[in-house]
């Protein structure tokens, strides 16, 4: 009964179109309704680390990754796949409900940009700001909190980092912070020069 009431809960809160200033589109009014559910049934934070190790399997098998963003597999066979996951996982309560909802509504391929927005939800919620960074490869704990700190003294809050690696810039990072963007990867300092050598000719 409780599963059913929260996801009537999301059907209603997608058809009213709440939204958050911090997040917005599609996947913004997905996290903020999840959020807005959560936070009444007092479950925000364990929301999170359910969503936060749901995100980790999918980085960690091409498979799953391969089964959120292929738009081959029908509604069925992704609700079927996913909630196998969520029970061998564990996951369940508001955000596995959640997670099956999204992927009845053929949204699947949204879920980790729900995940990212759910997350800077929460850090609003707790006084914290989220930093999406790009780096071609992991990095080093040490090279992490170096950015976390330097962000931490720019912004003068608690900066939490959303990683994504992203083999193809090369080298250097990419960081976006709210509507600021520093893009200090290789492949953009390396098309700057090509697009500099092309003027000079």
């Amino acid at each position: 009964m409780a599963a059913q009431g929260a996801q009537h809960g999301l059907q209603v809160r997608e058809r009213c179109g709440v939204a958050d200033t911090i997040v917005s589109g599609m996947a913004g009014r997905y996290a903020t309704a999840l959020f807005e559910l959560a936070t009444e049934a007092g479950a925000v934070d364990s929301v999170k680390t359910d969503l936060d190790r749901l995100s980790a399997l999918i980085a960690e098998s091409a498979d799953l990754a391969r089964l959120v963003k292929s738009p081959v597999f029908s509604a069925e066979e992704q609700l079927k796949a996913i909630s196998a996951v969520l029970d061998q996982a564990g996951i369940s309560g508001l955000a596995g409900n959640f997670v099956r909802r999204v992927a009845q509504n053929r949204r699947l391929f949204a879920l980790p940009r729900m995940v990212a927005d759910y997350a800077s939800l929460v850090a609003a919620q707790r006084g914290e700001t989220t930093a999406q960074v790009t780096v071609p490869a992991p990095l080093s704990d040490a090279h992490f909190s170096a950015l976390k700190e330097a962000l931490a003294q720019q912004t003068g809050k608690d900066v939490i980092l959303d990683v994504t690696v992203d083999p193809s810039i090369l080298g250097g990072l990419i960081v976006k912070l709210g509507s600021r963007m520093v893009d200090a990867s290789l492949k953009t300092k390396l098309n700057s020069i090509r697009h500099a050598m092309k003027e000079v000719r």
